[in-house]
């Protein structure tokens, strides 16, 4: 895939995304969110145990119907999802883009809860009980690596990138961060965090013409707030 030409063309088509959003809303959050998540809470007896679970199946369903339903039928290559090369320039738009989602989250945060809003949800409960270096080390993988890479070649990589083809930049931002948004239902506290996030990797994606820097923004801004909930 070159450079830019992923902004102008793909190789998809309506099918293709209504089977992908599919594999997303029924089978990922309809079943493994809503079905399953009861069942392995009463299992674990402990929410961040079994969240991390959940999130691990969830990113192996979505990356292989990813590979199955988009890449395989065409014979194309993970770089047709945006997992290319990137410049060491990069790492400055990295940094940058990490410290105003940063920002910009505790400012959102900040602002909801004026209005009544909590942030409390319960994976981060559940750390903030029992604080162990397991719990931490399972919450810091699950957040700033699990979710980070199956949650940018999905959102980012196929998602925005569908869209921005056919609704322009602005259209594809708007779009596919309202989706990312939509699908951490029923944790409506962080959605507005979450919309904001949505636009930075995007962006982050659309700068640098590959994936991998909204990975690490992503990881690294998750990281950091796994450590302060753990440790403050």
């Amino acid at each position: 895939m070159e450079q830019q030409e992923w902004k102008k063309i793909d190789k998809w088509d309506w099918k293709e995304f209504i089977l992908l959003l599919f594999v997303e809303f029924v089978i990922v959050i309809g079943v493994i969110k809503f079905v399953l998540k009861p069942l392995f809470n009463d299992w674990f007896s402990n929410e961040l145990y079994s969240g991390t679970l959940l999130g691990l199946m969830m990113a192996i369903v979505l990356l292989i119907a990813v590979y199955l339903i988009a890449l395989r039928p065409q014979k194309l290559s993970w770089a047709e999802v945006g997992m290319t090369r990137f410049s060491i320039k990069d790492w400055k738009l990295i940094f940058a883009y990490s410290f105003i989602l940063l920002v910009g989250a505790v400012i959102i945060m900040l602002l909801t809860t004026l209005i009544g809003n909590t942030w409390d949800n319960s994976k981060t409960e559940s750390l903030q009980q029992n604080v162990t270096l397991l719990g931490v080390l399972v919450a810091f993988i699950s957040a700033a690596v699990i979710s980070p890479i199956y949650e940018e070649i999905f959102y980012r990589g196929f998602l925005y990138r569908w869209l921005r083809i056919r609704l322009g930049l602005t259209g594809g931002l708007i779009i596919s961060a309202f989706i990312f948004t939509i699908v951490h239902v029923p944790t409506y506290n962080v959605m507005p965090v979450n919309f904001f996030s949505g636009l930075i990797f995007a962006l982050a994606y659309e700068r640098t013409n590959s994936i991998w820097p909204a990975v690490f923004i992503h990881g690294i801004t998750n990281g950091i707030m796994v450590l302060l909930t753990s440790f403050l």
